[in-house]
């Protein structure tokens, strides 16, 4: 059991890592992470022709688009339920990287520059993931992968 104690006015304060609380907040951010890739996956599914022209006026084959929407619906999945979930968080990170250097390069537009930082943040996000693993209710957990 990991315990993290700190001191306060004479009193110590323990959070138990593996409390429910704790579980729930491991649950619920695996979540809320990955809902942007998997509405976003499904979303280039109804929009399917307008994201292939989209990527092919960015310099990327339309015909990735398969790989990209394969990579969101399924690696979305994965990580709500906590299946293989750090060489899933790792490859995501490595996909929000490669598409907010793509597709948010523009700096010079602020809108661009707060695209690529919030791919920043959730490839951070993928990496505590990859580092700490999906936590007690998940898969990997029931699996012994934790």
């Amino acid at each position: 059991m990991n315990t993290y104690a700190a001191t306060t006015n004479d009193t110590t304060v323990q959070a138990v890592s593996n409390s429910t609380l704790a579980k729930a907040a491991e649950l619920v951010g695996r979540i809320m992470l990955a809902t942007i890739f998997l509405i976003a996956g499904l979303g280039k599914i109804t929009a399917y022709a307008g994201t292939a022209g989209y990527m092919a006026a960015m310099g990327v084959p339309g015909m990735l688009l398969p790989l990209v929407i394969a990579t969101e619906v399924l690696g979305g999945i994965a990580i709500i339920l906590g299946y293989r979930t750090r060489l899933t968080a790792f490859l995501l990170a490595g996909f929000t990287l490669l598409a907010g250097l793509i597709f948010h390069h523009n700096f010079a537009d602020q809108m661009q520059m707060i695209m690529f930082l919030k791919n920043i943040a959730i490839a951070g996000a993928f990496l505590l993931l990859v580092a700490r693993g999906a936590g007690h209710w998940s898969l990997d957990h029931k699996a012994g992968r934790q």
